[in-house]
C-alpha cells in the first residue's frame, strides 16, 4: 500500500505572512484572524495524516483476507481431489501357475476417507476391461451369490459386506480388521481361496492400522479353512 499524501509548504503560514498588503496588514482583527488560520491548517493536517494511516490499515487487513480465503480455497481443494488407494488383483499366468499368493497393485482414488472398504468394493467389481487385457482378474466377484444378510434395517438390498477395525471377529484386537461377508460364498477351488485371500490381505494392508485381517463368511466361519476349527479366530 503506498500512501499519497498532498505536501503543503507550511512555512507562509508559519511565519504569519498574510496575503493582505497596506496599512490594514498590521490590524489586531488581521493578527487573530492569521493566528486562527495557521491553527485551522495544522488540525487539517494533522486529521489528513490519521486518515492516511487508518486507510492503509485497513488495505493490509483486506489483503490479509484475501490471501488466507485463498489458502483455505486450496486445502479444499486438494482434499475434494479423493484419496488415492490401491487394489490389489491376481494376474494371469503368475498368480495361476507360479504363486497363488502373488498379487499385483493398480491405481484407484477414493471418495470418501473410508479408503478400505471403498478399495473392497473395487475389487470386487473387478479391473478395467484395458487392465483385463493386460491380465489382471479376480474370481471375488463369480464368488458371490444370493442376497445379503446385512441389508437391516431395509428389507431388501444390502452391501456385500462389512468391514470392522480392531477387530478379530467379535474380540476387539488392536491392528486386525474383520472382513465378513453378507452374501454366499461359493468357491471353486483351493486355489481361487488362495488367490483371493491374498487378494484382500494385501488390499486391506496397504493402510497403515491394519496389519492383520480376517476373513469371515456370511455365517461367521473362516473363510477357505478346510479344516472347520476357524482357526482364523484362534
Amino acid at each position: 500500500m503506498q500512501w499519497h499524501l498532498l505536501l503543503v509548504d507550511p512555512k507562509p503560514f508559519l511565519q504569519g505572512e498574510n496575503p493582505m498588503k497596506g496599512p490594514q496588514a498590521n490590524h489586531p482583527s488581521s493578527t487573530a484572524s492569521s493566528h486562527h488560520s495557521r491553527f485551522m491548517f495544522l488540525i487539517a493536517f494533522g486529521i489528513g495524516i490519521v486518515f492516511a494511516f487508518v486507510l492503509s490499515a485497513c488495505s493490509a487487513n483486506a489483503l490479509s483476507s484475501v490471501s488466507s480465503a485463498s489458502v483455505a480455497h486450496t486445502s479444499t481443494s486438494s482434499t475434494t481431489a479423493g484419496y488415492p488407494v490401491k487394489v490389489f488383483f491376481s494376474k494371469f499366468p503368475e498368480s495361476v501357475n507360479t504363486d497363488f499368493t502373488a498379487v499385483y497393485p493398480v491405481d484407484r482414488t477414493s471418495p470418501t476417507i473410508a479408503v478400505g472398504t471403498f478399495a473392497l468394493q473395487l475389487l470386487i467389481a473387478g479391473p478395467s476391461l484395458s487392465e483385463q487385457q493386460a491380465g489382471y482378474f479376480t474370481e471375488l466377484n463369480t464368488m458371490l451369490s444370493g442376497p445379503s444378510n446385512c441389508s437391516a434395517p431395509r428389507p431388501v438390498g444390502g452391501p456385500d459386506f462389512t468391514l470392522t477395525l480392531d477387530k478379530k471377529g467379535t474380540i476387539t484386537e488392536k491392528g486386525t480388521a474383520t472382513v465378513k461377508f453378507c452374501r454366499s460364498l461359493t468357491s471353486p477351488g483351493i486355489g481361487a481361496d488362495g488367490r483371493v485371500t491374498a487378494e484382500i490381505n494385501a488390499t486391506l494392508k496397504q493402510f497403515p492400522n491394519i496389519k492383520k485381517v480376517v476373513i469371515l463368511t456370511k455365517d461367521g466361519h473362516c473363510f477357505g479353512d478346510l479344516s472347520g476349527k476357524d482357526l482364523c479366530l484362534k
